[in-house]
């Protein structure tokens, strides 16, 4: 496995800027996720990485090395699409072993089975290595897609929304999955995505990408618990963040310059016990089986919060609520911290 660095890289496509001075340390070993909505970069970062794009500006280095200039061939990384870019005609375990007959791996044909067995067990598709890709089920398609790329045992691995295309069951099994294999491979990855749960559940560190620009990089609970901007902190959570105006709560002491408010559904505080409550109207009761969602309406503005599963609480009850660990931003949506808080 490989460190990946980005350093002040910038690709442009003509007037649109796609990548714009992106620095990034993805670790040896680390399973670090790009996140952001559609358009702020992330798969035209990942193309640079694999070398199916040429930097305008920065440099590239794997494993110590400046590949900038590299073709993708040379760079000893292996990338798996959103679509599943199988061989409908070949068996699954041919098209497991296509990466390994290249003539440049010289491998023998038993070092291949050997190799393709021991991937197929990983990713547990063994029964299945006869199959044509097309008896295939949409999950199983993707597993060996994935496979593809496990097989060459490269420096490193790029993933562009590989679980994009399938339904909620198969995406949370193979999140699962995937975790457990780069744990399991000590592999370095590099993944791309716009769901927040997957950057949550996998990723060791976390970037953040806004119009090309990489706003912010750290652990997902450091993203999560200390975000720069409110752009950032709606990234991350589900459900996502309340901002609401920072007069909302008028026993909060406000920071300077601070003119919004970042509550955390778990951050809303309902009942009797609450601190310095305000007065708030159920507006909608979400039941959703570990969990209830209660929409409130306080002056105006509307909040999520969570609460007891088997909440007696009814819409149009008035409840008293707390803000409990509230973030403060400026008008810009910037963050404002107090001095001693975290960095």
């Amino acid at each position: 496995m490989a460190e990946v660095r980005l350093e002040a890289v910038t690709r442009r496509f003509g007037k649109v800027t796609a990548v714009d001075g992106v620095s990034l340390t993805v670790p040896d070993g680390s399973f670090v996720v790009l996140l952001g909505p559609t358009g702020a970069g992330k798969t035209t970062t990942l193309r640079l990485v694999a070398g199916l794009e040429r930097a305008d500006a920065g440099r590239i280095r794997i494993a110590g090395h400046d590949v900038s200039d590299w073709p993708p061939a040379r760079r000893d990384v292996a990338m798996v699409f959103q679509q599943y870019s199988l061989y409908p005609h070949l068996s699954v375990r041919d098209n497991l072993a296509f990466p390994l007959r290249s003539p440049l791996r010289r491998l023998g044909a038993g070092e291949i089975d050997r190799v393709v067995g021991e991937v197929a067990e990983m990713l547990h598709i063994s029964h299945k290595l006869d199959n044509r890709a097309t008896q295939l089920s949409g999950g199983e398609m993707q597993r060996v897609s994935i496979g593809r790329a496990l097989v060459r045992r490269p420096a490193v691995y790029l993933m562009d929304e590989p679980l994009s295309s399938l339904d909620a069951k198969l995406r949370a099994e193979l999140r699962i999955e995937l975790k457990r294999i780069q744990a399991e491979l000590g592999a370095t990855m590099l993944y791309v995505t716009h769901d927040q749960i997957e950057a949550m559940t996998m990723a060791t560190h976390v970037g953040v990408l806004r119009e090309g620009a990489l706003v912010q990089f750290g652990s997902p609970r450091e993203v999560y618990e200390d975000p720069d901007s409110v752009y950032v902190a709606t990234r991350l959570g589900q459900p996502r963040i309340n901002v609401a105006p920072s007069h909302l709560f008028p026993a909060l002491d406000l920071p300077p310059g601070a003119s919004l408010i970042g509550l955390r559904p778990e951050h809303i505080e309902v009942g009797g016990n609450a601190p310095n409550p305000v007065k708030a109207r159920v507006g909608r009761i979400e039941h959703m089986g570990d969990q209830t969602r209660m929409h409130l309406l306080v002056n105006g503005a509307s909040l999520v919060t969570l609460t007891d599963p088997h909440t007696r609480m009814q819409p149009g009850e008035e409840v008293p609520i707390a803000a409990v660990a509230p973030l403060f931003f400026d008008g810009d949506g910037r963050r404002i911290r107090r001095s001693g808080s975290m960095p």
